[in-house]
């Protein structure tokens, strides 16, 4: 196989190779083989005819497609490779010239990775968010924690808001029990919300043993065959049972932490809260600064590489839908979409995510960065006890390049962070009034 011409155009190159008659034909044998076994021809069994024979039927480049196939991918690579070309996306053969001393010559099309300009990305000003933790968050986090360890009674008194009543329904509409309208045995918190609007607040005052008729209406938003009736349920209660929290103080604190004093469980609460809210801010802040020096860099991406990525996320999306139980297409259907559209809403993100490899790509190059063994061993190492493998194993499993250029990456990102300057996010203003225009 030769080069013979590359021409490059728009982000797009054209390679034309030849491929000497040898190699071709032993391109078009190992071709011949692989079909043969489902060639029918009248007069021989089935696979059995003569490579000639269909040859002199069919034209003597009726296997020459096939043939293009199984030589393509390792002259494309040699190509490139030795050219120097950074093609991205699938290369296409726009052309198929056959020359009278034999061979084959293939123009092949390929999109380009783009011409980076690098824009500012050291000392550039991203917006970050203050740490503050109020001390109603610490409040709500200690109430959860009381939640956590109340204790359920049951109670000889009328249920009141908040008290979980056990009972037996059955719901009827226009005088019939409906399907799904009948329990017995319900633990149901009056408060809750989690019923028809009006149900509940018709069972508090009553008490063990009663029995109570609730008439309520079926909300518009409900399913189809009931939306918007009237129906009636017949209610029998057989225990009222009272939520009691546990008082918050320092007995409380030593019950559920390793701290003597409220005071103290308030601190670590409070220290809890601002590590994970200060690495949620560190997180944006580093999102932050890759993105805008990503828009600070000029480049025209091709279309492939963006359309790459959509698949990559859209593979994610599904793989995740899986763990929870659901296939893609139900998802889809569920929304009222299609993939289309699913594909269309995933095109921002993808765009972002390859703009930014591209830039972290150009730093890496400009900067010079490398990855030491020493590095790239802790890696492993990390990796290993991540997956709870050997780490001779995981060298044996994983691509040792792609984490090398993962972890340079990384080096890319916190030279672009720490030498950012944060300045406090903008806050959106308030709509202005409209004043009304005095009457005549």
């Amino acid at each position: 196989m030769n080069v013979k011409q590359v021409e490059k155009e728009n982000g797009s190159a054209k390679i034309v190779v030849t491929i000497d008659r040898e190699e071709f034909t032993s391109a078009l044998d190992r071709a011949y083989a692989k079909v043969r076994k489902d060639i029918m021809i009248p007069g021989f069994r089935k696979g059995k005819a003569p490579r000639k024979f269909v040859e002199r039927m069919y034209g003597d480049k009726v296997f020459y497609e096939d043939a293009v196939n199984e030589i393509f991918p390792e002259i494309y690579e040699k190509a490139v490779t030795e050219q120097q070309i950074k093609a991205v996306g699938q290369p296409s053969v726009t052309d198929m010239q056959t020359p009278d001393e034999g061979g084959v010559e293939l123009t092949i099309s390929t999109e380009l990775y783009p011409e980076v300009t690098l824009g500012a990305y050291k000392g550039i000003e991203v917006p970050k968010d203050t740490i503050e933790i109020k001390d109603e968050e610490v409040d709500a986090e200690l109430g959860r924690m009381a939640d956590r360890n109340a204790r359920i009674e049951t109670v000889e008194r009328e249920a009141q808001s908040g008290d979980t009543v056990v009972l037996d329904f059955e719901g009827f509409v226009d005088g019939k029990p409906f399907e799904g309208g009948k329990a017995e045995k319900y633990n149901l918190t009056l408060g809750s919300g989690s019923f028809i609007p009006g149900f509940e607040d018709q069972l508090v005052g009553l008490k063990a043993g009663d029995e109570k008729a609730v008439s309520v209406t079926f909300p518009e938003q409900y399913t189809k065959e009931l939306a918007g009736k009237a129906a009636t349920f017949q209610c029998r209660i057989h225990e009222v049972k009272q939520t009691i929290k546990p008082e918050l103080d320092d007995e409380f604190a030593k019950d559920v932490s390793e701290y003597d004093t409220l005071d103290a469980l308030k601190d670590s609460i409070r220290a809890d809260l601002e590590k994970k809210r200060q690495e949620a801010v560190d997180r944006d802040f580093e999102n932050a600064a890759v993105e805008i020096a990503g828009k600070n860099m000029t480049c025209q991406i091709p279309a492939c590489m963006i359309d790459e990525q959509v698949d990559r996320h859209l593979e994610q999306f599904a793989y995740q839908l899986q763990m929870q139980g659901m296939k893609l297409e139900d998802y889809i259907k569920m929304i009222g979409g299609d993939v289309k559209g699913l594909r269309d809403s995933m095109r921002p993100m993808a765009e972002t995510t390859v703009r930014s490899n591209i830039l972290l790509s150009e730093i890496v190059a400009q900067e010079n960065i490398d990855v030491t063994d020493e590095e790239l061993d802790e890696e492993i190492k990390k990796l290993a006890e991540q997956y709870q493998m050997e780490p001779e194993k995981v060298r044996e499993t994983v691509d040792l390049a792609a984490v090398r250029s993962d972890l340079k990456g990384r080096k890319a990102v916190k030279l672009i962070v720490d030498a950012a300057k944060p300045v406090a996010k903008e806050e959106k203003a308030e709509p202005a009034e409209t004043a009304e225009e005095p009457k005549e």
